[in-house]
């Protein structure tokens, strides 16, 4: 069931009268682990019905982008930088267009 939790999530269980097995990750491995929580929170916002879910999930999933880049020693700039030239090159998602398919 091992998966990467938030710092305070080992004392909440605790408080609830369970003993928490824990282990801290060495880099490479939490790298790891950060693109495996980011595929969880999408699914989980990919599931969500109502706008506030939507919002909720959006925060977590916005809180593993932002480990992540840390983790990998860049910065929000920089990735805002690829972000604006993807967007020059390819476009952006404000069309809303929606590919079905060729003919």
């Amino acid at each position: 069931m091992g998966k990467l939790i938030r710092d305070k999530i080992p004392g909440f269980i605790s408080a609830d009268g369970e003993l928490p097995v824990i282990r801290k990750l060495g880099h490479q491995e939490y790298v790891i682990e950060l693109g495996k929580k980011a595929v969880e929170e999408a699914r989980e916002l990919e599931a969500a019905e109502t706008n506030r879910d939507r919002i909720a999930e959006l925060v977590d999933l916005q809180e593993v982008i932002n480990a992540l880049v840390l983790a990998l020693a860049l910065t929000p700039e920089f990735i805002d930088e690829l972000r604006i030239k993807k967007v020059e090159e390819r476009g952006a998602f404000a069309d809303r267009i929606y590919w079905e398919g060729n003919e």
